[in-house]
């Protein structure tokens, strides 16, 4: 709202200072500063509100250390979250751009799957929550609507280079980057190979000429099973204080740089990635998501005072899954979100591990001594605030690593 406002004071009525409002590095500053002080001051009184009304956190007998003193911490936190970041994402950003309006579906999509799970929990007495199949239905709904956005609209598109350049002058330095024509396309980036781009219309080459049309067969498949899998991610991460939000704050600031650089010609020309226009504004909510997670922390680290619940993990899954996937980097995913993949094949594992053994040996045997894998640590007797500063650690390094994927191949 107020960049449109100031977009009419700068170009209407020539107001000096106004026209810094078209800048996303201003807004982006102005973003994360604003939902830091949503978070952190008004936070506490959402808090006080869950408090009030008994939205306490029903902990399960597991026979962790400190668990029983967790019982009644008020949960459905992840509302801070969702209202630090709208907010200055309604204040600052271009609604009409469509990676901004993608994600602000996406937030509120998976944020009321989360609510609806976490009521259940709390005012339902039901510890199970919203039923499972429920939850995927919920995810495959919003990978369809992301998948045919991001495949249909005409707003979504990719660089195709030309013979012909264009030269930018700044004062010093003379940039010479090649025309760009932009078109429909289904390419994505293969991480750590020259050439790195690769189109999933490719995987349907077979059927014979004209296959380019029907890539949606695959692409919205892809981006459901992405969505599914990095929200459930996220769910599982979320077992300890602090740590869903703190390797989500790392991970969300990564991709962070990969959009300002996709959406910026000149530094996408430099890096030799793709170009992806209208998505630079992806970085303004970025910014309010990342200062959203930060202030969150404020109260979530050990011992937290509120937890985030399944209305900010589901919620935070489902934001880094599209941010991934509109900024084509969704296959670095494993690496940028190793955290998340960690915790969901510690799950898996354990599982299908205890199953073969039960019917192989008749009695179930195990891998890790608890899953996902956060409690197999607790279980060795790591201290939480030990093992989320560990993990925070390694998060840092795996984003680190994928930063480097833009140079290294």
């Amino acid at each position: 709202m107020l960049y449109y406002f100031f977009q009419y004071l700068d170009k209407t009525l020539d107001i000096p200072g106004t026209g810094v409002f078209q800048y996303i590095t201003f807004r982006s500053g102005l973003a994360i500063i604003l939902s830091l002080m949503i978070s952190t001051i008004f936070g506490k009184r959402i808090i006080n509100f869950l408090r009030k009304q008994q939205i306490g956190e029903t902990v399960r007998e597991l026979g962790l250390e400190g668990q029983k003193e967790k019982a009644g911490t008020p949960t459905m936190g992840g509302l801070i979250i969702i209202f630090s970041t709208l907010i200055p994402v309604f204040l600052l950003a271009k609604l009409d751009n469509v990676y901004v309006m993608l994600l602000i579906v996406t937030t509120l999509w998976m944020g009321t799957i989360g609510f609806i799970d976490d009521y259940i929990k709390i005012f339902k007495k039901d510890k199970e929550g919203l039923k499972g199949k429920f939850k995927v239905v919920g995810q495959v709904g919003l990978g369809i609507i992301v998948g045919s956005v991001l495949y249909f609209h005409p707003g979504v598109t990719v660089r195709t280079d030309t013979a012909t350049s264009n030269i930018f002058q700044t004062p010093g330095t003379t940039t010479i980057a090649p025309a760009l024509t932009e078109e429909k396309s289904t390419a994505t980036t293969i991480p750590f190979f020259k050439n790195n781009e690769f189109d999933y219309a490719e995987l349907l080459a077979w059927t014979g000429d004209g296959y380019e049309k029907y890539a949606w067969l695959i692409f919205i498949p892809v981006v459901i099973f992405i969505i599914t899998a990095v929200s459930n991610g996220a769910n599982l991460t979320d077992g300890i204080d602090g740590l869903a939000a703190g390797t989500s704050a790392i991970s969300v600031l990564t991709l962070g740089i990969f959009a300002f650089v996709s959406g910026n010609i000149i530094f996408s020309n430099y890096l030799n990635i793709m170009y992806i226009p209208n998505s630079g504004e992806m970085t303004v909510y970025i910014a309010a998501f990342v200062g959203s997670l930060i202030g969150f922390l404020w109260y979530n680290t050990y011992p937290a005072s509120v937890f985030m619940g399944d209305t900010g993990s589901l919620t935070i899954g489902g934001i880094i899954a599209v941010l991934a996937i509109a900024v084509r980097k969704e296959l670095l995913i494993p690496v940028l979100c190793g955290i998340f993949l960690a915790e969901n094949l510690s799950v898996v594992v354990q599982v299908a591990y205890f199953k073969y053994t039960k019917k192989k040996y008749g009695e179930g045997r195990r891998i890790f001594l608890m899953s996902p894998l956060h409690h197999h640590y607790q279980k060795k007797g790591y201290h939480e605030s030990k093992i989320v500063t560990r993990f925070w650690i390694v998060a840092i390094l795996l984003a680190i690593f994928s930063l480097v994927s833009l140079k290294l191949r």
